[in-house]
């Protein structure tokens, strides 16, 4: 049984599991493998992980990830999901970068989400300032963190999140805005716990006017009654209205930013544009 093939087969439940039954399970080690293991555990004196390690069976990452599991705590290997790898924090979460993306969770959660907020906007000044990479990313690290989280497509003009995460993208949340859909499109990413996504489906003539519907309110108010962390991706701030209407409704928007790319004028365009609409602003340096 492989416990992490696809985005779509639920994960083993392994809050009491061995590292011996996780590696067995994630076909790391055989039976006839264990049975060594076992032995020079016991002659040795050590843990399974450290007797599986020293005897060549398996390797740190192949221990870390079980622990993963072991802890709630799962990620995903690139060659066993269809996943996009700009995801990092599902493929990499020992690594700088993620660590980076566990503080900025640390910050949003003291300054936003422990205030009683549960929804925020993520924009950039422009485009191509990685904010889709960061929504997607900040939401497999709330999802990590034991959050019942939902990313929502919101970029009506050029939608990535389907993309990034290999869904279909028929139905998404432009549909339930018309009424052509229901909050059943919404994805749940079983591979990684506690994750769902609600793609933005076809991309509508006007986005503005959508966007600006009562039906968005209600639709954020339903899921708030069901998530705890709901992450909007939105459109660049500069560019067009679209992201100003969504933050504006969930009173908070974190402006993503590129080292060496965006450019100073424009993050204080952004954070000036918004403030004056009297939406609270967080920013986040992407310096990737």
């Amino acid at each position: 049984m492989n416990i992490i093939e696809t985005e779509n087969k639920a994960p083993l439940k392994t809050v009491s599991s061995s590292i011996g039954h996780l590696l067995l399970d994630m076909g790391k080690i055989t039976d006839k493998d264990a049975e060594r293991i076992l032995k020079f555990q016991k002659e040795k004196s050590m843990r399974f992980g450290e007797a599986a390690l020293a005897l060549g069976f398996v390797t740190m990452e192949d221990i870390n990830q079980a622990l993963s599991y072991q802890f709630d705590y799962p990620y995903l290997t690139p060659e066993k999901t269809s996943f996009s790898n700009t995801l990092v924090a599902a493929f990499d979460p020992f690594s700088k970068q993620v660590e980076s993306l566990r503080s900025l969770r640390t910050h949003l959660m003291l300054r936003w989400f422990e205030r009683g907020f549960k929804t925020i906007a993520i924009s950039s000044p422009k485009g191509g300032d990685g904010v889709s990479n960061l929504a997607g990313n900040l939401a497999v690290v709330f999802s990590q963190l034991g959050e019942r989280t939902l990313l929502i497509d919101a970029n009506l003009r050029s939608p990535q999140q389907h993309k990034l995460f290999k869904l279909n993208n028929n139905h998404g949340l432009s549909d339930i805005l018309v009424g052509r859909a229901s909050i059943d499109v919404v994805v749940r990413i079983s591979s990684l716990l506690n994750l769902s996504v609600l793609t933005a489906g076809a991309v509508p003539p006007n986005p503005q006017e959508l966007l600006n519907k009562n039906t968005l309110d209600e639709l954020l108010a339903t899921f708030s009654e069901q998530f705890d962390v709901i992450i909007i991706d939105t459109s660049p701030i500069l560019e067009s209205s679209d992201a100003q209407i969504v933050a504006k409704k969930v009173g908070g928007v974190l402006v993503s930013t590129q080292q060496h790319k965006t450019s100073f004028k424009d993050t204080q365009d952004a954070i000036e544009t918004c403030r004056g609409l009297g939406i609270e602003v967080q920013v986040a340096l992407n310096v990737d």
